[in-house]
């Protein structure tokens, strides 16, 4: 399997959480949790943390991460990561949220594989979400073809009037390098600007995106109150 980079783009600035990438969780800062989880990735050769402030760019080097700093422009983390991606070599490069300190490694080598089979530029995840996240606006929304390709991403429950399962998207992005540049070079498009969803502009270009199934829990940390949500699972692990 070809190796993938790692790029996890972290900026200080938020509106809900400003510094929410330093915030400490059982003492240790929330990308430093991100960084060792996604080190643990089997297919990855290496991580990268991909910032435009100098305190999360030094407090990155002190915990022995790689670190380059860049535009402070970027509309998007993916944009942030396009940057970094543009002076690495790996085939495949997976977007890794500074946001979810319990991911797990095997959600990056889930995604790699998916594009080690050369089926689409791109890949994400999916999991099954729960009632309150089906009318949950935060929570969007994914539904797939029946090779398991994504058909469309919405903030809204779809199906409409769907029955059966509902897929939460997880906003953990694996591409092709080379589509990854690509991308970031698109205008924004209609659907993207509605929904306020930037993989929708994949769609919309006619580019297809694989979606893998995560049987796991996701939680991100949106808020300070989300800090002790994660550690109450982290204690509960220990």
């Amino acid at each position: 399997m070809k190796k993938a980079a790692g790029i996890i783009p972290a900026r200080y600035a938020s509106t809900r959480f400003p510094g929410k990438p330093l915030a400490l969780i059982l003492g240790k800062p929330m990308i430093q949790w991100v960084y060792e989880e996604a080190s643990r990735a089997k297919s990855l050769e290496r991580v990268v943390v991909a910032t435009d402030d100098a305190r999360i760019f030094e407090q990155a080097r002190l915990f022995g991460a790689e670190a380059v700093m860049t535009s402070p422009d970027h509309a998007s983390g993916t944009d942030r990561a396009a940057e970094a991606a543009a002076g690495l070599d790996n085939p495949f490069i997976v977007n890794i949220q500074g946001d979810e300190p319990l991911l797990k490694e095997d959600m990056i080598d889930a995604l790699v594989a998916a594009l080690n089979d050369g089926a689409a530029p791109m890949a994400s995840l999916m999991t099954r979400a729960s009632r309150d996240e089906i009318l949950d606006r935060n929570a969007v929304k994914v539904v797939v073809d029946v090779h398991g390709f994504a058909l469309y991403f919405s903030r809204f429950p779809i199906p409409f009037g769907g029955t059966g399962e509902f897929f939460r998207h997880v906003g953990m992005y694996g591409f092709r390098r080379d589509f990854l540049l690509e991308l970031s070079r698109m205008p924004a498009s209609s659907l993207e600007k509605a929904e306020k969803l930037e993989q929708l502009r994949v769609l919309e270009n006619g580019f297809k995106i694989k979606m893998v199934e995560w049987g796991g829990a996701i939680l991100s940390v949106d808020t300070p109150e989300d800090i002790i949500k994660v550690e109450s699972v982290l204690k509960k692990s220990t």
